[in-house]
């Protein structure tokens, strides 16, 4: 796991805890912040996982290249 998809995790659960809290007491806007934070730390991660499984391919061929 790389740098990205941690920080895209702890966006994710930022969001969903202030979606909840919104939903809670009643507010949409801290509703409304928390579904945006948690849409962007999706993006976020996988963006991550992305450059994991890129990083991944690069390796795998280098290596296949040694052979």
């Amino acid at each position: 796991m790389n740098k990205d998809e941690m920080e895209g995790k702890v966006e994710k659960a930022k969001g969903y805890v202030k979606e909840k809290t919104g939903q809670v007491i009643g507010n949409p806007d801290l509703e409304d912040e928390g579904a945006a934070e948690r849409t962007a730390g999706k993006a976020q991660e996988a963006i991550g996982k992305a450059k994991r499984k890129a990083g991944e391919a690069i390796e795998d061929l280098g290596e296949k290249i040694k052979e």
